[in-house]
C-alpha cells in the first residue's frame, strides 16, 4: 500500500509528494480545483491552500478533504511525472 511520506509546496497549486516506495512527483491540483466541487473550493486560497497536511499516508485539509496516496501516485506514474529517489544522475 503506496503512502505520501512528505510534501512540500512548490509553486502556486503544485506540491512535491515523496510516496513510501522512494519515488516522489510534482503533483499539480490545479485541475481539481477547477472542478469547483464544495470541499476543493477553499484550495483557491493560497493561504489555506499551503495548509495541507499528512494523515495515515493520505493528502490532506481541515475541511476534510482527503486525497488517496494511491490515486496521485497512479496518475503521476501515468503522467510519467514519477521520478525514483534512487536513479542515479
Amino acid at each position: 500500500m503506496i503512502k505520501i511520506t512528505q510534501a512540500q509546496h512548490v509553486q502556486h497549486r503544485v506540491l512535491r509528494l515523496h510516496f513510501s516506495d522512494d519515488s516522489y512527483g510534482d503533483y499539480d491540483l490545479q485541475p481539481l480545483i477547477d472542478r469547483q466541487t464544495e470541499l476543493v473550493m477553499p484550495l483557491n486560497d493560497e493561504p489555506y491552500f499551503k495548509q495541507f497536511f499528512l494523515e495515515l499516508g493520505a493528502l490532506c485539509w481541515h475541511n476534510g478533504l482527503e486525497l488517496s496516496p494511491g490515486n496521485i501516485h497512479k496518475k503521476l506514474a501515468d503522467q510519467q511525472q514519477l521520478h525514483s529517489r534512487t536513479q542515479v544522475a
